[in-house]
């Protein structure tokens, strides 16, 4: 599942006769969410970085 919020940060001012008043307020605000569906590999291999021809031994390893 993804998620994408919104962080909303903002300053209100209370003005009365006697005080004036201000506070800072955040909050998260979903923006987005999403269910991918599809199947689910059993493996995953991050080949990443590896040279193939120097490392293919400690691959199948």
């Amino acid at each position: 599942m993804h998620r994408i919020y919104l962080q909303v940060n903002c300053k209100v001012e209370i003005l009365t006769p006697f005080k004036d008043i201000a506070k800072d307020i955040s909050n998260q605000v979903l923006l987005m969410e999403n269910i991918i569906v599809g199947h689910i590999p059993e493996t995953y291999y991050d080949l990443d970085g590896l040279n193939p021809e120097n490392d293919a031994m400690e691959v199948m390893q």
